[in-house]
């Protein structure tokens, strides 16, 4: 009875276990369905994309998703899209900082109010190095120090994901050096030209992901008229 009770304790210790390292690393188990494939792939050719689709469909979670590859250098066997050879530096940005705080740093990092779940998105727990608050919304995030590599012959460093918001001004976008900027809802078109711009020294990316609300907005009119290389609709 004794050895049947310590083994049912042992298989328990077992369970809570596998559900703790699947709860704090989402990204290992992340498959996209085709459409959002489709997304992740066109980056290997396109400096900018565009993810346009209903609610509810994908598309913060596959912004997500990429966003953690790059900034661990975690690329699964399936990926077919972009990918950096060293740490990087991102940024993820919405509306305002509540916007931000609820959409892609929820999805990224885990529940916004509740720190102990920190490490419960899309970026695996063992990868957050550090968190600075912000000075708007509780619970919303300045920025986080993420590691990336360290893997076989790879060392180890550090990227840098840093999050904004369209309702502060162009100024604030202005100045950094970035690899990627990934915009969840439509930015106006002086914000996403100005974050199109921080990616130019390093030949970096720029992710729109949106339900369209706002009809034809200049955003919108830019990939659905694009004709050279370098940008995508998905």
């Amino acid at each position: 009875m004794a050895t049947s009770l310590k083994t049912r304790r042992h298989y328990l210790a077992l369970l809570q276990e596998l559900d703790r390292r699947r709860r704090t690393n989402q990204l290992a188990a992340y498959r996209p369905y085709p459409r959002q494939a489709q997304f992740h792939a066109a980056g290997a050719q396109n400096r900018e994309r565009l993810f346009m689709a209903g609610n509810q469909l994908g598309k913060t979670r596959a912004g997500g998703a990429e966003w953690a590859m790059h900034l661990t250098g975690r690329y699964p066997a399936w990926w077919q899209g972009k990918t950096f050879d060293a740490a990087v530096r991102l940024w993820a940005a919405g509306v305002t900082g509540e916007g931000t705080r609820d959409n892609p740093q929820r999805v990224l990092v885990g529940p916004p109010q509740q720190q102990a779940a920190w490490g419960t998105g899309m970026i695996p727990a063992d990868a957050i190095r550090q968190t600075t608050m912000g000075r708007g919304a509780p619970g919303a995030l300045d920025s986080i120090v993420v590691r990336w590599g360290g893997g076989g012959d790879v060392q180890a460093d550090e990227s840098v994901l840093s999050f904004k918001s369209y309702e502060k001004g162009r100024e604030k976008w202005q100045g950094e050096t970035l690899h990627g900027v990934w915009f969840d809802e439509e930015p106006p078109l002086d914000i996403y030209s100005e974050g199109l711009t921080r990616t130019n020294a390093t030949g970096g990316i720029t992710m729109v992901t949106f339900t369209p609300l706002l009809g034809m907005s200049d955003v919108v009119l830019r990939f659905l008229t694009a004709q050279e290389e370098g940008r995508r609709i998905g």
